[in-house]
């Protein structure tokens, strides 16, 4: 989810704005650390202990604006929360919660106040944005959302470390070549050595190899050739004066070769990952079922006591409408007897009817908790398919490059193998003689 803080002052402004109707929805969660329990009470008395310092920024404030499709819950809102607050140095403050609904997205947001009462000083808040930055890519490969371009990272991690989610991600992102410069040219400038330029492309993705024309080339995951001297903005005469020679680094083949081998078992590991998390979700939703199926076998039988025990109090009191002894008889002589047998019979009828009704809700109610599961069950599945088939994809990818690149190395070693057989036949033909 997206995180934005700021330092602000400005208690009332705040609450007011926080509390505004215009959202269709507000919900104030949580109120932690202040006596008062309303919000405006609460923020007026952060800017009541901030009079004894010299801060007019006493509150940090933060927004949580998760993508619009996703649904998160509160407690996946308070972890994000907690985490934010451990990052930010804000642990233990007073902190307040409020939720917002609107057009059908729901997002948090959090105010803490930043005085420290026990040394009366305010907290300092060093590099807010890029924690909360930081924070905010780690929720997103978390959740396995699809992240903004604006949070990519240029410091690609080396893809045999990844996650599925995050190898789903890197797969989602198409680079445009600004991003590949700016990886090439991160690697540049953190490099002394061919070693450490080695490990700096290593680190985001790509391989060092010996191109047939270009010199020093980078050879990204999928196989495809980057110049060195144009990515990283250099000429060429002082990537050679750093790097030194290129003789000794894997041709674009062979780098493609060890590409593919690295990434088969990577990609073997995500396969296992994703089996055992499909197996874990599939454990987790049939315990869920069981426990619905039994928790509604309870309550239907619990709602059938009760409809029964009605009835039974209802036939009785329609029963009592009947007089006994000679006034019972007096009024079967004027009729009244069967006036009340036909209300008792309609009265019946209705009240079947209406149990019936009630029983039918009552059961449909039931059937729309057992769908939910089910769906979900489905979409599991189905999730766990596709990404069988994606991963599967890659496999076929890889191996494909793997193969294509021995058949390139073989065809290799074939024309060395000639060229140097010519050579032989050449010196050991002599020199011609003439007649």
């Amino acid at each position: 989810m997206i995180l934005k803080g700021n330092q602000r002052g400005g208690a009332k402004n705040l609450a007011l704005h926080l509390l505004k109707e215009e959202n269709e929805h507000i919900e104030v969660h949580e109120m932690r650390g202040f006596i008062s329990n309303d919000l405006l009470g609460a923020l007026n008395e952060a800017y009541a202990v901030s009079r004894g310092t010299k801060c007019t920024k006493f509150l940090y404030s933060l927004s949580l604006n998760p993508p619009p499709t996703e649904t998160v819950s509160v407690a996946e809102f308070e972890a994000a929360i907690g985490k934010a607050e451990e990052q930010l140095g804000l642990s233990n403050q007073p902190r307040a919660i409020v939720f917002h609904e609107k057009e059908g997205r729901r997002h948090a947001h959090a105010v803490w106040s930043r005085i420290d009462v026990e040394n009366m000083k305010a907290i300092q808040m060093s590099f807010d944005h890029t924690k909360l930055k930081s924070l905010s890519r780690d929720l997103f490969l978390e959740h396995g959302w699809k992240m903004p371009r604006g949070l990519v990272n240029s410091e690609e991690r080396n893809t045999k470390n990844f996650t599925h989610a995050e190898w789903q991600q890197a797969k989602r992102i198409d680079k445009d070549p600004k991003e590949i410069s700016t990886a090439i040219q991160d690697a540049w400038a953190i490099s002394d050595s061919k070693a450490a330029f080695t490990h700096a492309l290593e680190e985001r993705g790509y391989t060092l190899a010996r191109g047939d024309r270009r010199g020093f080339v980078a050879v990204d995951i999928h196989g495809e050739i980057y110049s060195i001297p144009k990515k990283a903005n250099v000429k060429t005469k002082l990537v050679r004066e750093r790097l030194g020679d290129e003789k000794d680094l894997p041709s674009v083949t062979e780098a493609k070769h060890s590409i593919a081998n690295n990434m088969l078992p990577t990609l073997q590991r995500f396969k296992e990952d994703v089996r055992a998390k499909a197996l874990h979700q599939k454990n987790n939703l049939l315990s869920e079922r069981d426990q619905l199926i039994e928790r509604q076998r309870e309550e239907r039988q619990a709602f059938l006591n009760k409809q029964e025990k009605q009835q039974r109090q209802e036939a009785l009191r329609r029963q009592s409408r009947f007089r006994p002894g000679v006034k019972g008889i007096w009024d079967r002589v004027r009729g009244e007897h069967k006036r009340i047998q036909q209300l008792n019979e309609q009265e019946a009828k209705q009240a079947l009817e209406q149990d019936q009704r009630a029983k039918d809700q009552f059961i449909a109610n039931h059937l729309v908790q057992r769908r939910m599961i089910q769906h979900r069950a489905s979409v599991l599945k189905q999730q766990f398919h596709e990404q069988k088939r994606e991963l599967r994809s890659d496999i076929i990818q890889f191996s494909e490059m793997r193969q294509s690149s021995l058949e390139a190395r073989r065809e290799e070693f074939k024309r060395t193998r000639n060229d140097g057989d010519k050579q032989h036949r050449s010196r050991n033909r002599g020199p011609s003689i003439e007649r």
